[in-house]
């Protein structure tokens, strides 16, 4: 099944309208299905992948991942991502209590995230990354954010939880959200513990709403078209003729003979008048407290003071959400008297012109904001893509092109056994906080290897967020150490909880460097030497 151009294959669970697709497809992989339940999602989908055979109309809860298997005819595949609803874990619904605190109501969204987690047990990836908003980190004390974490590493995967920006890969909102990254624990390497912008991208990693927007045709409230001609004047006036980075590179409209879904909704006249007040970067709260501007909407002002906010074309918009299907008051464009339209909308989110939403506009704004930005997930899909190939290198002998620390110094500081890894532990594991600050760097990145070898299901990056809960696991016998407890969301021993800090700290002081905190070469030693019988490949690897 998968294509020889490819730099591999994935599923997109939950996938809507195809933005995650869009930049794993751009990043050069291939999709073998996308899943979702909603129909106008799938309909927009099929739209624009006509290549992708199994676009499918389906509810997770019902469909499993056999049947996938069965309509695709493969159990192989490299990559599935997905992002299960988040309204159930939204911040946004903090107000009513209806996601955190003591009247959280329950919502059955909130365990979708475990029909992906069902997905990868079937297939196995190599990788598999999940997309949330943030509010997953302290829905319910933090027992979402914990479990996927958790159930992730039970199915064999190294999984770290990142919080990206949006902003900082070249998409212009200020979108932060929640990824959790699984690499399959026979797989070596780590994804960079920063993602970069995508290469398309990289030339202007700061995008602004103007730049983004402001070469569209004027409208007022209830004006445009499903379908209208560009104003070829004003994009050359915005751009100054073909320089303009993210109009032609990444939004590219010389792909787009027309331009779609520009139609701005209706607006009532009080609406419109209380605009007319709000400067451009204003919200109403703003303009009541600062500049005593007086609004004609009869709401509680101590409640609702924030009801209206006008854009601002040298800043990045607002997080682009589904709620715009409802009304776009917190959208207002900068300077004109109406709310953005759902092209506006998408090009903040990244979907380039060509790509077409064919459903009612209440439905485009539905899609478009719960879509991940195709920019983002083209970032994701580069940083898996420069994974995979490290790793494939691995397999075929000629790792040291792509993990530079072959050297004779390090290799003698890598365990040759358990037994020789829990010794040299041994000598760190037991000191203060103090003690491990003053301890050599030598003797120090000896017992953080010994560490590696001996859980090469750790992610580094999770060595200072463990959350509270704690279990009993089967330890690694020491007379010295009691290595019985783990923390249940990171993963790491309770035991060493205070070397995996003081690493981070010398990490994040550039006392040491990538190399040594990510030290691959430790966690394969430490994968090979407990599946010695499946893996002798890399015992041979390791040995040469």
């Amino acid at each position: 099944m998968k294509a020889s151009a490819t730099k591999g294959t994935f599923i997109d669970l939950f996938c809507g309208c195809g933005g995650f697709s869009l930049g794993m497809k751009n990043a050069e992989f291939e999709c073998l299905a996308a899943l979702d339940f909603n129909h106008e999602a799938i309909k927009v989908f099929k739209a624009n992948f006509p290549e992708v055979t199994h676009a499918l109309e389906k509810d997770l809860t019902q469909f499993t991942p056999s049947e996938l298997e069965k309509l695709i005819g493969t159990r192989e595949v490299d990559v599935i991502v997905g992002g299960p609803p988040c309204q159930g874990f939204s911040r946004a619904r903090q107000r009513d209590g209806a996601n955190h605190g003591p009247r959280m109501i329950e919502d059955p969204r909130r365990q979708l995230f475990q029909r992906f987690l069902a997905f990868i047990e079937h297939f196995k990836p190599k990788v598999f990354v999940m997309e949330n908003v943030l509010g997953i980190r302290s829905a319910s004390g933090g027992e979402y954010f914990t479990r996927v974490q958790a159930e992730g590493r039970k199915l064999g995967y190294r999984v770290v939880a990142r919080e990206e920006h949006a902003a900082k890969l070249g998409v212009p909102q200020n979108r932060k959200r929640q990824l959790f990254i699984g690499i399959r624990l026979d797989v070596p390497g780590y994804l960079a513990n920063e993602l970069k912008p995508a290469k398309r991208a990289v030339l202007r990693p700061t995008v602004t709403l103007g730049e983004a927007i402001m070469d569209l045709p004027v409208l007022a409230a209830a004006d445009g078209a499903q379908e209208m001609d560009y104003d070829l004047s004003q994009r050359a006036q915005h751009t100054g003729g073909n320089n303009h980075h993210f109009i032609h590179r990444i939004l590219e409209v010389s792909r787009a003979n027309k331009l779609t879904a520009h139609d701005s909704r209706p607006h009532s006249a009080r609406d419109l008048r209380d605009f007319a007040k709000i400067r451009e970067g204003e919200n109403c709260k703003h303009a009541m407290l600062k500049r005593g501007a007086e609004f004609e909407f009869p709401y509680n002002k101590e409640t609702f003071k924030d009801r209206y906010t006008r854009q601002h074309r040298d800043r990045q918009c607002s997080t682009i959400v589904a709620h715009m299907s409802k009304d776009g008051l917190m959208f207002i464009h900068p300077t004109q008297n109406r709310s953005l339209t759902p092209r506006e909308a998408a090009r903040v989110q990244t979907f380039p012109d060509w790509f077409q939403f064919p459903i009612a506009r209440t439905h485009q704004f539905r899609v478009i904001g719960n879509a991940v930005p195709p920019l983002v997930a083209e970032a994701v899909g580069e940083a898996v893509a420069q994974l995979l190939e490290s790793a494939a290198s691995i397999a075929h002998g000629s790792s040291a092109k792509v993990i530079p620390f072959k050297s004779a110094t390090r290799s003698s500081s890598i365990p040759s056994s358990q037994e020789e890894a829990l010794a040299w532990l041994a000598t760190i594991a037991l000191l203060t906080r103090q003690q491990l600050r003053k301890t050599d760097a030598t003797i120090f990145l000896r017992g953080w290897y010994a560490l590696l070898y001996l859980y090469p299901d750790l992610h580094p990056e999770n060595a200072t967020d463990h959350g509270e809960t704690k279990e009993n696991s089967a330890a690694h016998p020491h007379h010295q150490l009691d290595l019985s407890q783990r923390y249940i969301r990171s993963g790491w021993p309770v035991m060493l909880e205070l070397l995996g800090r003081e690493a981070w700290h010398r990490y994040d002081a550039s006392l040491i460097s990538d190399d040594d905190f990510y030290c691959v070469e430790a966690q394969l030693a430490g994968f090979a030497a407990s599946h010695s019988s499946k893996h002798n490949l890399l015992r041979v690897l390791l040995a040469s």
